[in-house]
């Protein structure tokens, strides 16, 4: 049975990280998580550090965040905690959606109860899934709200993709992809978006539903790009790649914050099922071209490039960023968009000169430190 969706307040945000820990010497994934989790047990910082999938991984969690300063705050605080224990383990944590040099094969579960389970359930499926995303959640104020506020950002989804794709290389090779990590993800039955329902009762109907197929226990089992959180009474948005510094993790959580104000106070938007008749084509594109794609508006047929999108979108929130005190991370935001440089052009760029993956992603553990991005 589903369990109550809990009272949270409006629009603060959470943010999670599934970061790499990776060997000094050729920058493979390396086990490591649990002998750093007994490093910083006894270490005091916001958040939480937890266990991800695989030894290999590791996991940055934020507590709940009413801003911008606070959630970058928090992330920098448990970087600096993680980076502390690696360095005495003599490892390198980054981030970046993939690993380069990861096979799927050599990937083993990290123990836990759920992990075994979803390795005894989906094979090889669950063995590729060693990637690296940002989650975020945002608060809302009622059940309905939430699933008017999921379907509102689903047609965002584009946006986030491209603003965090950092994942061009799997297993040694340049995938054409600017986010190759959503690859993964796609074969999993229960991968995609949510069914178009927007009343919690009708949610709660289909999940009894679903639960019928053996494969569902509980909204862990969806793989959906974005879902409701009902024990925290958020809805968590999941496509984007974990990004090269947490800053920049935090500008796309101030982002999401503010696009979800103006989604539920403005109610720009007139949804529909329709909307999710090009969702496909609109996330297949933002992966591949990352902010040079296009995108189809499903309301309008238009069609126009994902970089202009988010500079208007941009315009539409700005209130709601000022109203949140989101206004540095969404200006860190808009000069990228503009004329910066993204984390995956970085990443070709890097490779491009030096010809060596073990080279990117030894500047990436620079990076994650804080270095600055050339």
């Amino acid at each position: 049975m589903l369990q109550p969706f809990a009272s949270s307040e409006s629009f603060t945000i959470g943010v999670e990280l599934e970061v790499q820990l990776v060997n000094t010497h050729d920058y493979n994934l390396t086990k490591a998580t649990t002998e750093l989790l007994n490093r910083v047990r006894a270490e005091s910082f916001a958040g939480a550090i937890n266990p991800e999938t695989t030894e290999g991984m590791i996991e940055l969690s934020t507590g709940i965040c009413k801003h911008f300063d606070q959630a970058r705050s928090e992330l920098q605080g448990l970087r600096d905690t993680l980076v502390r224990a690696a360095d005495f383990l003599n490892v390198g944590v980054c981030g970046g959606g993939t690993n380069f040099f990861q096979n799927w094969y050599d990937q083993r579960s990290d123990g836990r109860e759920r992990s075994e389970y979803l390795m005894g359930l989906y094979g090889a499926l669950y063995q590729q899934f060693t990637i690296f995303g940002q989650h975020v959640h945002v608060g809302c104020p009622d059940p309905d709200s939430a699933l008017v506020l999921l379907h509102s950002l689903s047609r965002y989804v584009p946006h986030f993709v491209a603003l965090a794709a950092c994942s061009p290389f799997v297993q040694g090779s340049d995938t054409q992809f600017q986010c190759a990590r959503l690859n993964s993800v796609a074969p999993f039955p229960l991968s995609g978006h949510s069914p178009f329902v927007t009343t919690w009762a009708e949610f709660e109907q289909y999940f009894d539903r679903m639960t019928c197929t053996g494969l569902v226990k509980s909204l862990k089992d969806f793989y959906w790009d974005i879902r409701p959180s009902p024990g925290y009474g958020t809805i968590e948005i999941r496509v984007m790649d974990t990004p090269l510094r947490v800053e920049w993790a935090a500008a796309i959580a101030a982002y999401i914050q503010a696009l979800s104000r103006y989604l539920l106070i403005d109610r720009p938007l007139r949804l529909s099922d329709r909307d999710y008749e090009v969702y496909r084509t609109n996330r297949f594109n933002a992966c591949r071209f990352g902010l040079d794609g296009a995108c189809v508006n499903p309301e309008t047929g238009q069609r126009g490039p994902i970089r202009n999108d988010i500079l208007a979108t941009l315009a539409a929130i700005a209130p709601h960023a000022q109203a949140l005190g989101a206004e540095e991370g969404i200006d860190q935001i808009r000069r990228t968009v503009t004329d910066g440089v993204s984390d995956a052009t970085w990443q070709r760029r890097v490779y491009g000169a030096h010809r060596s993956l073990h080279e990117l992603v030894r500047q990436q553990c620079q990076i994650w430190r804080g270095a600055e991005i050339a």
